[in-house]
């Protein structure tokens, strides 16, 4: 069943529409536009989180020749959902981790070489919704353990939330550890 804010339907010639809402979602995760209509289409227009689980797992799919040793690599953003942030305001946090843990990067060798990997191979950004505070802190002691560089935003205060409240967590590195780390948490819409 679909709601007034759905905007998708089927064509007299039967092919679907695909829902805009969902194709912007897409769109806004570096999906191309034709791509982010198949995967819309294939998965049945159920969900921007479902067609681009799809899209993401068709890429791994198409290893190309040569390509097997092939280390891509992410960044992931997790949003701390119990905190009552405005989409401004999480965009801004996220902007904040984004930008504080590219600079973490860049600070040693070792890491800066995962920055430059990470760029090399399309800059990948995902952004994600986490619990609440203790689940980021968990999910930022598990990154360090494997060795993953992490940065977490602190709010200073001054707008929506209380100084000092943990935001953002960013964790960068190969997509196959990060997923370890936060493959089971939902993308943020």
């Amino acid at each position: 069943m679909e709601t007034c804010d759905q905007e998708s339907s089927e064509t007299a010639e039967g092919t679907m529409n695909v829902n805009v809402d969902y194709l912007q979602q897409l769109k806004d995760l570096d999906i191309p536009e034709e791509e982010a209509k198949k995967a819309l289409i294939l998965t049945g227009n159920v969900s921007a989180e479902e067609a681009a689980i799809f899209y993401f797992d068709s890429l791994e799919d198409q290893n190309p020749e040569g390509d097997e040793d092939q280390n891509y690599y992410k960044m992931v953003f997790v949003v701390n959902m119990e905190l009552p942030m405005g989409v401004g305001k999480v965009a801004a946090q996220v902007g904040h981790a984004a930008v504080g843990l590219y600079q973490l990067l860049l600070k040693e060798s070792k890491t800066r070489d995962v920055a430059c990997k990470w760029d090399e191979y399309g800059a990948k950004k995902v952004v994600l919704q986490g619990s609440n505070t203790t689940h980021l802190l968990e999910l930022q002691a598990l990154a360090l353990s494997m060795n993953l560089p992490t940065y977490m935003v602190q709010d200073a205060g001054r707008t929506q939330i209380a100084a000092g409240s943990y935001t953002v967590l960013s964790v960068i590195g190969e997509e196959e550890c990060v997923n370890k780390v936060t493959g089971k948490l939902k993308l943020l819409n």
